[in-house]
């Protein structure tokens, strides 16, 4: 039986990488045969990377059953996995976010969650020696992973062992990192072709904050005010999305890579509120500049509150 290895919905660049790495490791080198699958549409810097390193799309499936096999890759939240994901046979977690609990396993597995800024850190650690056997593409993806989780080493996520695997690798593959990332960035930043609802879609997590129910979406990009000259459509959007999504407020940081800052949108008084609390600014306006502020997993996430 092939195993499936996915990471979580909304597909960002890591979590449509990873997959692609663990199951070429497991295939190639574990003789376990399996497929990267994703749970939708990768995001333009993920999309870059597929053509960029000449990967083939994976499927994109919706749920899981019962005789599936699974590796879960790049979070361990059940809200961000597929509905069934207690009920299929769960295989391993391979992970650098926060513990949630709620997974269930119908065996014990191999679970590794350690503080690094990427999920293709620690599969380039866990497969020691073997990563030599990788192909150029699969060392591609690694490390477009690591310098778009660490957005180039800006994020405060980035540990120095995160910086060395992946300047190993671009050595290894003759890879400039910062012409490198250039590119990747730029593909990130061309949003001009997704609707409202889809951008606050993209890179988006749900949490629950002092009882409310928050979809927190980031966009990291070179072009900040491509997105902020959207603002009034997108906090008109937020309504409908949250509605759709079960939740109680959509909360959107456009993340300036460059300038190392995050602007948040304020449509409410409740989004003032959490902003003021959380991040100790004083709002005016329907949006507020919070630098410094890059990493939702380390910096936002932590500090959300009412």
């Amino acid at each position: 039986m092939t195993t499936l290895v996915l990471g979580h919905k909304s597909p960002d660049t890591d979590s449509t990488g990873s997959p692609l790495i663990w199951a070429w490791y497991l295939s190639e080198v574990k003789n376990t045969p399996a497929k990267a699958v994703l749970l939708g549409e990768p995001n333009t810097e993920a999309a870059f990377m597929l053509k960029h390193w000449g990967f083939e799309k994976p499927e994109i499936i919706a749920d899981v059953t019962a005789d599936d096999k699974v590796v879960i890759v790049d979070t361990n939240n059940p809200a961000e996995l597929p509905p069934s994901i207690n009920d299929s046979k769960i295989q391993a977690i391979i992970d650098h976010h926060m513990l949630v609990g709620g997974i269930k396993t119908k065996s014990p597995i191999d679970i590794t969650i350690r503080p690094l800024a990427c999920t293709a850190t620690i599969m380039h650690d866990l497969m020691g020696a073997d990563v030599a056997k990788a192909p150029k593409n699969i060392k591609g993806a690694m490390l477009t992973c690591i310098l778009s989780d660490t957005l180039e080493f800006r994020s405060p996520t980035t540990t120095p062992h995160d910086r060395a695997v992946a300047e190993a690798l671009a050595a290894d593959l003759g890879v400039s990192i910062p012409a490198f990332a250039a590119e990747m960035f730029a593909a990130k930043s061309d949003v001009s072709s997704f609707s409202d609802a889809e951008l606050l879609r993209m890179d988006s997590k749900e949490y629950n904050v002092a009882g409310k129910e928050l979809r927190v979406s980031v966009l990291e990009t070179t072009s900040p005010k491509t997105v902020l000259d959207r603002k009034d459509s997108l906090m008109a959007s937020m309504v409908g999305v949250a509605q759709e999504d079960g939740a109680d407020q959509v909360l959107l940081f456009v993340v300036d890579i460059l300038n190392e800052e995050a602007t948040l949108l304020v449509p409410n008084d409740l989004v003032k509120q959490m902003a003021e609390a959380s991040f100790g600014c004083k709002v005016s306006g329907d949006t507020v500049v919070l630098p410094g502020i890059m990493s939702r997993k380390k910096q936002i996430i932590p500090a959300l509150k009412l």
